[in-house]
């Protein structure tokens, strides 16, 4: 059987000239995401962490929201940035180690009356006792623990694994090719951006990611907050979490 071998993953079987369907998505790296982030992941093949792209300030690189009593304050993680942070994601590297005893003390105190407080601690406490030097590895860390627990399967590479050709939707849809897929599916924040025709011309499927429709769960603090850390799901929901996502 004739095979089309990429760049050091992936691999698609043609048999009377129809390949196998393999969807990728690609997020640059998050610091402990939202539920929102998990679900891509788990509705794809392989999960690409564009990990490679240029370091953003006052983003979801380095920082996430919890839920308490008080609000949704930032949980931030301090890194390292030039003056003008020209240094991509998997170079940014963490300033110093204090952060690591503050977000934890953050998360027993807001989740300690949570009802499997103590099943995602123990599942948490390794990472936050590690000293860690680049952001981008913490974060795939977490994001590789967290599923884990919620028994996601999904491939996760990160782009510098790849050659990156130029042009943002070039890239993209190169980075598709390389790794064997045939359909890309991109979060709907990229649709004022994406060149959907470079897809076409590289015969990969572009399909839109829905984030709507999140049922609630029970939660601490009051009124409902979607858009938080998915620790707060952990933490309230353990191992029924994967009832209130989509793709688990």
């Amino acid at each position: 059987m004739p095979k089309k071998v990429y760049p050091k993953y992936g691999s698609v079987n043609i048999n009377n000239n129809k390949e196998k369907m393999k969807k990728i998505a690609i997020l640059q790296s998050n610091y402990i995401p939202w539920k929102g982030y998990f679900d891509l992941i788990a509705a794809v093949d392989e999960f690409i962490i564009y990990d490679d792209m240029q370091y953003t300030r006052r983003d979801w690189r380095n920082r996430n929201k919890i839920k308490t009593a008080q609000g949704t304050p930032w949980l931030t993680v301090p890194v390292k940035v030039k003056k003008k942070y020209h240094q991509p994601i998997n170079k940014t590297e963490i300033d110093g180690i204090k952060w690591a005893s503050q977000h934890w003390k953050s998360l027993i105190m807001h989740y300690k009356k949570a009802p499997h407080y103590d099943e995602i601690c123990k599942l948490l406490e390794p990472y936050y006792l590690k000293e860690w030097i680049l952001i981008s590895d913490l974060n795939r860390s977490l994001i590789e623990a967290v599923c884990g627990y919620l028994g996601i399967n999904t491939i996760i590479t990160n782009s510098s694994d790849y050659e990156l050709a130029d042009g943002q939707t070039e890239r993209l849809a190169d980075l598709c090719a390389q790794a064997g897929g045939t359909e890309y599916v991109s979060g709907p924040a990229a649709k004022g951006y994406m060149d959907e025709l470079i897809f076409k011309r590289a015969k990969i499927e572009l399909t839109w990611f829905d984030y709507d429709g999140y049922p609630i769960y029970p939660q601490l603090w009051g009124e409902f907050i979607h858009g938080v850390s998915i620790l707060d799901l952990l933490f309230n929901c353990g191992p029924n979490s994967a009832q209130y996502m989509k793709y688990v």
